[in-house]
Protein backbone atom coordinates (compact mmCIF):
# COMPACT_ATOMS: atom_id res chain seq x y z
CA UNK A 1 0.00 0.00 0.00
CA UNK A 2 1.75 2.93 -1.44
CA UNK A 3 -0.30 6.10 0.15
CA UNK A 4 0.96 9.76 -0.48
CA UNK A 5 1.17 10.89 2.88
CA UNK A 6 0.85 14.95 2.47
CA UNK A 7 2.16 17.29 5.30
CA UNK A 8 0.44 20.15 5.65
CA UNK A 9 2.26 23.32 7.82
CA UNK A 10 -0.21 24.51 10.57
CA UNK A 11 -2.07 27.39 9.56
CA UNK A 12 -0.38 30.49 10.19
CA UNK A 13 -1.67 32.67 12.92
CA UNK A 14 -2.81 36.51 11.77
CA UNK A 15 -2.35 38.94 14.16
CA UNK A 16 -4.64 42.09 13.73
CA UNK A 17 -1.91 44.41 14.21
CA UNK A 18 1.56 44.03 15.17
CA UNK A 19 2.21 45.89 18.32
CA UNK A 20 5.71 47.43 19.27
CA UNK A 21 7.34 47.53 22.31
CA UNK A 22 5.71 49.45 24.70
CA UNK A 23 7.67 52.05 27.13
CA UNK A 24 6.44 50.68 30.07
CA UNK A 25 6.95 47.34 29.20
CA UNK A 26 3.33 45.98 29.59
CA UNK A 27 2.81 44.43 26.28
CA UNK A 28 -0.40 42.69 27.63
CA UNK A 29 -2.57 45.39 27.53
CA UNK A 30 -4.03 47.32 25.19
CA UNK A 31 -3.25 50.53 23.61
CA UNK A 32 -5.16 53.30 24.95
CA UNK A 33 -6.99 55.85 22.96
CA UNK A 34 -7.94 59.19 23.87
CA UNK A 35 -10.91 60.08 25.97
CA UNK A 36 -13.56 61.54 23.92
CA UNK A 37 -16.52 61.81 25.72
CA UNK A 38 -18.56 63.72 23.02
CA UNK A 39 -18.03 60.58 20.54
CA UNK A 40 -21.29 59.19 20.70
CA UNK A 41 -23.79 62.73 21.06
CA UNK A 42 -25.31 63.43 18.47
CA UNK A 43 -26.62 66.51 17.37
CA UNK A 44 -29.53 68.74 18.44
CA UNK A 45 -31.16 68.62 15.14
CA UNK A 46 -31.29 64.82 15.01
CA UNK A 47 -32.47 65.33 18.69
CA UNK A 48 -35.16 67.55 17.82
CA UNK A 49 -36.33 65.06 14.68
CA UNK A 50 -36.38 62.09 17.35
CA UNK A 51 -38.64 64.06 19.40
CA UNK A 52 -40.72 65.28 17.04
CA UNK A 53 -41.62 61.79 15.12
CA UNK A 54 -41.83 60.15 19.15
CA UNK A 55 -44.46 63.13 19.65
CA UNK A 56 -46.31 62.58 16.16
CA UNK A 57 -46.21 58.28 16.77
CA UNK A 58 -47.49 59.13 20.19
CA UNK A 59 -49.92 61.12 18.74
CA UNK A 60 -51.65 59.10 17.12
CA UNK A 61 -51.34 56.04 19.29
CA UNK A 62 -54.01 58.70 21.61
CA UNK A 63 -55.97 58.97 18.42
CA UNK A 64 -56.21 55.41 18.19
CA UNK A 65 -57.08 54.69 21.45
CA UNK A 66 -59.49 57.60 21.46
CA UNK A 67 -61.74 56.22 18.83
CA UNK A 68 -61.39 52.50 20.09
CA UNK A 69 -62.59 53.83 23.54
CA UNK A 70 -65.45 55.74 21.77
CA UNK A 71 -66.43 52.41 19.75
CA UNK A 72 -66.53 50.29 23.21
CA UNK A 73 -68.63 53.71 24.50
CA UNK A 74 -71.01 53.24 21.98
CA UNK A 75 -71.84 49.72 22.28
CA UNK A 76 -72.21 49.89 25.93
CA UNK A 77 -75.01 52.88 25.57
CA UNK A 78 -76.57 50.70 22.81
CA UNK A 79 -76.58 47.89 25.81
CA UNK A 80 -77.73 50.33 28.52
CA UNK A 81 -80.39 52.01 26.10
CA UNK A 82 -81.68 48.25 24.87
CA UNK A 83 -82.01 47.21 28.55
CA UNK A 84 -83.87 50.50 29.96
CA UNK A 85 -86.33 49.69 26.87
CA UNK A 86 -87.08 46.49 28.00
CA UNK A 87 -87.38 46.59 31.45
CA UNK A 88 -90.27 49.43 30.18
CA UNK A 89 -91.98 47.04 28.22
CA UNK A 90 -91.98 44.17 30.51
CA UNK A 91 -93.10 47.06 33.21
CA UNK A 92 -96.15 48.10 30.74
CA UNK A 93 -96.85 44.58 30.39
CA UNK A 94 -97.50 43.64 34.26
CA UNK A 95 -99.53 46.73 34.32
CA UNK A 96 -101.58 45.83 31.19
CA UNK A 97 -102.18 42.53 32.78
CA UNK A 98 -103.87 44.18 35.71
CA UNK A 99 -104.98 47.53 34.37
CA UNK A 100 -107.14 48.01 31.10
CA UNK A 101 -105.00 48.66 27.52
CA UNK A 102 -106.32 52.14 27.22
CA UNK A 103 -105.67 53.27 30.63
CA UNK A 104 -102.11 52.17 30.17
CA UNK A 105 -101.75 53.99 26.96
CA UNK A 106 -102.77 56.89 28.22
CA UNK A 107 -99.95 56.39 31.25
CA UNK A 108 -97.41 55.74 28.62
CA UNK A 109 -98.12 59.22 26.87
CA UNK A 110 -97.96 60.99 30.44
CA UNK A 111 -94.90 59.50 31.16
CA UNK A 112 -93.51 60.54 27.81
CA UNK A 113 -94.51 64.16 28.37
CA UNK A 114 -93.23 63.75 31.54
CA UNK A 115 -89.43 62.34 30.43
CA UNK A 116 -89.71 65.19 27.56
CA UNK A 117 -89.82 68.40 30.43
CA UNK A 118 -87.42 66.56 32.62
CA UNK A 119 -84.56 66.50 30.60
Amino acid sequence: MSEAIETQAPPVAESAAVKSMRKNGKNWHDTKTAFRPRANQTTFERRALERKSLAATKAKEKELKDEKEAERQQRIDAIRTKRAAKEERERFQKMEEKMHKKRVERLKRREKRNKMLKS
